[in-house]
């Protein structure tokens, strides 16, 4: 293993044992839940927007490791950009981790999500990694 594999193998970890984007928000706009019966990982995703910004987010709910980092990360990654921003980066992830991107400039925008980018190696985990990054696109489409 590498050592830039190592860092994120580290960040994953990290994430999905201690994260502090594990809680309630006090007033959320939107709540949505994302599910995936396959492992039975279960989240509900609150967003609390100022205007067209995401001001904060958090979430609440159960699954492997995989999911629950994966969704930690996402929230540090979106937090604070524009609702425009953020679709684009959900987008960038989704194509990354189904292997139709490899643009680097693209993937920059992912910053620690860019953790993930090997995940499409493991087929019973992509559906884990994209648990969140489908939730959030469901929100943030309606």
């Amino acid at each position: 293993m590498d050592g830039l594999d190592e860092i994120y193998n580290d960040l994953i970890m990290e994430h999905s044992m201690n994260s502090y984007n594990k809680k309630k928000l006090d007033k959320a706009d939107y709540c949505e839940l994302g599910h995936n019966p396959n492992c039975g990982d279960e989240i509900s995703l609150e967003v609390k927007l100022n205007g067209n910004i995401i001001e904060d987010m958090a979430f609440t709910g159960h699954g492997c490791a995989i999911s629950q980092a994966s969704t930690s990360i996402m929230i540090d990654t979106l937090k604070g950009k524009t609702v425009e921003e953020a679709k684009e980066i959900v987008k960038t992830f989704i194509e990354m981790i189904k292997r139709e991107t490899k643009n680097e400039e693209d993937l920059e925008k992912l910053e620690d999500a860019i953790a993930f980018r090997n995940i499409s190696n493991m087929p019973a985990r992509v559906k884990c990694a994209l648990l969140a990054w489908h939730t959030i696109e469901d929100m943030l489409n309606k």
